[in-house]
């Protein structure tokens, strides 16, 4: 075998193995419109849907996490800025892209309804707090509601 043929076979495991699940984590505005930032890893209901649920209850709450910008991982606090590439980090502190690894242009968007559901990110699951200060999920494939399991919340 060659040499770069086990090197491409190491790729496709290795992306395999490391593969995120995307989300896109917003606010419903007033006007209809949805605030929102993009979230690289573990957007499943059972994790990002519980700490939604669990920790960002109030308008004030998501409108800090929102100000943070898009994420690498959703954590149940905001903490503060750190190493970015520290794998010994807060575990349970937020980790972004712009305060923590210092990259531009990430803060959050504003898209009506219809460009949220049809935003072509790759994400597999949407999250909006409603106007009855509730968080509502949805399949990003399908745009159908997915529960979040309150035995796990």
């Amino acid at each position: 075998m060659s040499k770069f043929l086990c090197i491409f076979i190491l790729s496709l495991t290795l992306n395999i193995i490391f593969m995120a699940t995307r989300s896109l984590i917003g606010k419903l505005n007033a006007d209809g419109t949805i605030t929102n930032i993009y979230c690289h890893w573990d957007g499943y209901p059972d994790h990002n849907g519980v700490v939604l649920q669990e920790y960002y209850n109030s308008p004030a709450k998501v409108d800090e996490l929102l100000a943070l910008g898009n994420l690498s991982f959703l954590g149940s606090a905001i903490g503060e800025k750190q190493d970015f590439d520290n794998r010994d980090r807060q575990n349970d502190w937020c980790l972004a892209y712009g305060r923590d690894r210092g990259e531009k242009n990430q803060e959050a968007q504003t898209a009506t309804r219809e460009e949220f559901f049809n935003k072509d990110s790759g994400v597999d699951y949407l999250y909006i707090y409603n106007n009855e200060f509730e968080w509502e999920c949805y399949d990003a494939w399908s745009s159908t509601p997915v529960n979040i399991s309150a035995e796990t919340a």
